[in-house]
């Protein structure tokens, strides 16, 4: 039912609001009586409400937390596994110059996250997935996904295009890590 109503509660919403805003700006009311007092008030309290549902809207959707308890469970279950017997494949050797090419205080940060290679990026639409907390709040088990699927798919016609890519998405998803979101490591050049 929201689905419905939704989309044209809020264009009412927002239109009540700049008609009372400009309605506002226009006859400014007097600070004389309670009235006017109380008119300010309500203009304040009505801008803090649509800021504050601006910046709910702009965060966007989060992932819901059974998803996300299924991806970090499959990432706990996928570390907790002895090294696989077979030779690491040519996207994982990506994978890995890409972490020993990183400076060292960044590689000592990752000694304890574990950096997993999936074939899932087309479920994520991503070519790399950070799952945690922060360095600075550590709530969860930290994880680095990097997905080869999504990143073959779109790279892997120019290995040196792939293999900067790989290095490009390790290096974005180690900044989720360290506390940037995602505005400020696209800040970044990441």
């Amino acid at each position: 039912m929201w689905e419905t109503l939704g989309p044209p509660l809020r264009a009412a919403a927002l239109s009540a609001f700049i008609t009372g805003l400009v309605l506002l700006l226009l006859n400014p009311p007097s600070l004389d009586g309670l009235g006017g007092v109380l008119t300010v008030l309500a203009g304040a309290v009505a801008i803090v409400l649509i800021a504050a549902w601006a910046a709910v809207a702009l965060i966007g959707k989060e992932i819901p937390e059974p998803e996300f308890r299924r991806l970090v469970d499959r990432s706990e279950a996928l570390a907790s596994l002895p090294p696989p017997d077979r030779p690491p494949s040519e996207f994982d050797e990506l994978v890995m110059q890409a972490l020993d090419d990183l400076p060292e205080p960044f590689r000592g940060l990752l000694e304890r996250t574990p950096v997993v290679v999936s074939n899932r990026g087309h479920e994520h639409h991503a070519y790399g997935h950070y799952i945690g907390g922060t360095v600075a709040r550590d709530i969860y088990p930290d994880r680095i996904v990097i997905y080869q699927d999504t990143l073959e798919r779109d790279f892997g016609h120019h290995p040196e295009l792939l293999r900067a890519q790989v290095a490009r998405t390790v290096r974005h998803e180690l900044a989720h890590h360290l506390g940037w979101d995602e505005h400020g490591v696209r800040g970044l050049g990441l």
